[in-house]
């Protein structure tokens, strides 16, 4: 705790953010990596924690703000050695609520497909959801517990899931306040963008279509590659009854496409979620037209991310060929 009659060195960021109307400003990239350098490195007061992350909820993060917050977290994690190429970052924050996370097997299709996906998110910290680390087990596939081993699953498998508190503790530390706060954070908007592994191509879905371009102009400052698009449910899954918008940046180059809508009419969400139903349509024991669409057309956009596919006929075209063609007992646990 500092000395009563000296400011602490983090209240000037908290000034900035809330001072009032006229005298409160976003904070630049490079203040927001400062503070949250300061967060990562534990010089920060709780209380001064909930009042940033607070502030920023109020008032939503900038661009710059965002690009800050990702390069500071980035630096505070411990990378490992490593010469694998990796293809696809894939962040699976948000959990599935009216439909099955269908997104799993389309990066299992990639996987399959010798495109290297490393995703990584957080559980458990909304009811009622189906988290991509609970459901695993259902392919036969262990989460990792270190980037290192996450290393080891993706040149064995070109697959590997691990959890945020696994790579970066901090980060969920500060995702696990929403029970306190009752309300989500910049975290959870960072923890999309972290790409901790440096893959050529990071896969984001967000929920509120007012943050899709906040993601696309923070990773222009970053220098990353990025597709985002409004996901089902704020997860990295097309929802096929619906048109699209994806907004991209590829080697500094920002671009928005529309991919139109595959249904005239939409599905019926299901009454109750199973997901043993993820399995058996894997599998091909049980035909699901809304979940197979949803695979595919995601799988497509990845495709044309990495620019396998030229156009988005051709990513559909090679997604269905991929599905079409999928082992179905690859991922069976009981084979």
């Amino acid at each position: 705790m500092t000395n009563n009659h000296q400011e602490h060195p983090f209240a000037q960021y908290i000034r900035i953010l809330g001072k009032g109307k006229k005298g409160s400003r976003s904070l630049t990239q490079a203040e927001a990596c400062t503070a949250m350098s300061m967060i990562m490195d534990n010089k920060v007061e709780p209380v001064q924690l909930g009042a940033l992350l607070m502030l920023m909820r109020v008032k939503e993060e900038s661009a710059e703000e965002l690009a800050g917050f990702v390069k500071a977290s980035r630096n505070a994690i411990t990378l490992p050695n490593h010469s694998v190429t990796i293809d696809l970052d894939w962040s699976s924050y948000a959990g599935k609520r009216r439909h099955l996370p269908w997104f799993l097997l389309s990066a299992l299709l990639l996987a399959n497909n010798n495109i290297a996906v490393f995703m990584h998110g957080a559980s458990g910290h909304s009811e009622n959801r189906i988290y991509t680390e609970d459901i695993l087990a259902l392919f036969g596939i262990k989460p990792a517990t270190s980037l290192s081993e996450s290393i080891c699953q993706l040149k064995q498998n070109r697959f590997s899931y691990i959890s945020l508190k696994h790579f970066c503790p901090r980060l969920h530390e500060m995702i696990e306040l929403r029970q306190l706060m009752g309300l989500r954070s910049p975290v959870h908007t960072l923890a999309r963008m972290l790409n901790p592994l440096q893959a050529h191509s990071s896969m984001q879905g967000i929920f509120h279509p007012g943050y899709r371009p906040v993601h696309q102009q923070a990773a222009s400052l970053l220098g990353d590659n990025i597709v985002v698009f409004r996901g089902e449910g704020g997860e990295a899954e097309r929802n096929p009854d619906v048109d699209c918008l994806v907004q991209s940046v590829t080697k500094g180059i920002m671009s928005d496409e529309q991919w139109p809508t595959l249904f005239k009419r939409r599905h019926i969400k299901p009454e109750q979620l199973e997901a043993s139903d993820l399995a058996a349509v894997w599998l091909g024991t049980k035909v699901d037209e809304y979940g197979e669409s949803a695979i595919i057309s995601t799988s497509a956009i990845a495709l044309k991310a990495l620019a396998i596919a030229d156009d988005q006929k051709q990513a559909l075209d090679l997604a269905k060929e991929f599905w079409q063609t999928r082992p179905k007992q690859k991922y069976n646990p009981e084979s």
